[in-house]
C-alpha cells in the first residue's frame, strides 16, 4: 500500500452550519478531526500493530505536520467494535487539508508505513473521517489535569441528533449558557464540543467528557442529571430533549498509548 492510500479524501462543509450563523466576525473556533478505523480481530494482531503505528508513528508525525493535541483511543463499549479512533485538533480547514497532504510525504512516517504493511494483510479494514467546528464558548481540545504519569481515564463520546440546525443551535447555546458548567460541577470532565460539519446524522454535535472510571462515571452522571440546576435548565419551555434533542448515542473509549489526552 503506498502512502497516499493511507490517507483519506477531504471532506466538503455543508452549505448551512449553526454555529457558522451564530459566530458572524468572530475568530473561528478549532476543527477537530475524528478518524475511526474499522479493525477485525485477526491472527496477525491487527488491533495491536495499529495502535502501535498510530501512536509511535503517527501522532510524531502529525505534531511535525502543524496540527494541535492529537488524543487515541479503542473500542471499549461501542457499537461496530473494534475501532480505534483518532481525535486531532486543527485551526482551520485548510490546516487540516495541509496536516494530511504533509503525512503523505513525510518520509519518516512512510518507511514506518512500509513496514506496517509488511507485517500483517491489512493495517485496518476501513476509514471513516468526521469533521467537527467547535463551539465559540469551547473552541478546542481541554488539556485535563494531570500528567502522563497518572493512570488513564475513561473516556465517552456522546452525539446529540436534533432535527434542524435551528433547533441544533438552542442545544449548542444551552451547553454555552450553563450545561458545560455544570457538568464541571459534577465532575464530568469536557474534552470537547463540536457541531458536526461533515459527516453523518446531521445536524448534530458531539462531545467528549472523561472519568476516573466506569463507576465514577455512573455516579457523577446520577449527580447531574438529578441536580436542581439541571432539572431547571432542562424543563425550560423550548430547550427540553423532546423539542430540540431527536437522538442520542454514546460509546466508551479507552486510551491508547501515545495518546496526548488521558
Amino acid at each position: 500500500m503506498q502512502r497516499r492510500d493511507f490517507v483519506a479524501g477531504s471532506a466538503g462543509v455543508p452549505l448551512l452550519s449553526s454555529s457558522a450563523l451564530a459566530q458572524g466576525t468572530e475568530k473561528a473556533p478549532s476543527i477537530l478531526e475524528l478518524r475511526y478505523f474499522k479493525l477485525r480481530n485477526t491472527t496477525d494482531n491487527q488491533r495491536a500493530k495499529l495502535a502501535e503505528f498510530l501512536g509511535k508513528a503517527v501522532v510524531p508525525a502529525m505534531q511535525r505536520a502543524g496540527s494541535g493535541m492529537v488524543g487515541l483511543f479503542g473500542s471499549s463499549i461501542a457499537p461496530d467494535a473494534p475501532f480505534q479512533l483518532l481525535v486531532a485538533q486543527h485551526a482551520s480547514i485548510s490546516a487540516f487539508e495541509q496536516c494530511w497532504q504533509k503525512l503523505m510525504v513525510d518520509g519518516e512516517l512512510g518507511g514506518t508505513a512500509a513496514a506496517l504493511m509488511q507485517s500483517v494483510a491489512l493495517p485496518f479494514q476501513r476509514m471513516e473521517v468526521q469533521l467537527l467546528r467547535g463551539f465559540k464558548g469551547f473552541p478546542g481540545i481541554e488539556k485535563l489535569p494531570g500528567g502522563a504519569e497518572r493512570a488513564a481515564r475513561i473516556f465517552e463520546l456522546r452525539t446529540y441528533e436534533s432535527n434542524t440546525p435551528v433547533s441544533l443551535l438552542k442545544k449548542i447555546g444551552m451547553f454555552e449558557n450553563g450545561e458545560i458548567d455544570l457538568f464541571r460541577k459534577h465532575n464530568l470532565l469536557p474534552v470537547f464540543f463540536g457541531e458536526m460539519i461533515a459527516g453523518p446524522k446531521m445536524p448534530n454535535l458531539t462531545y467528549m467528557v472523561a472519568f476516573d472510571n466506569l463507576a465514577a462515571r455512573e455516579a457523577n452522571w446520577r449527580s447531574f442529571a438529578t441536580s436542581a440546576e439541571w432539572k431547571k435548565m432542562a424543563s425550560t419551555p423550548g430547550l427540553s430533549d423532546g423539542e430540540i434533542v431527536s437522538n442520542i448515542s454514546n460509546m466508551i473509549l479507552t486510551p491508547l498509548a501515545g495518546s496526548m489526552i488521558r
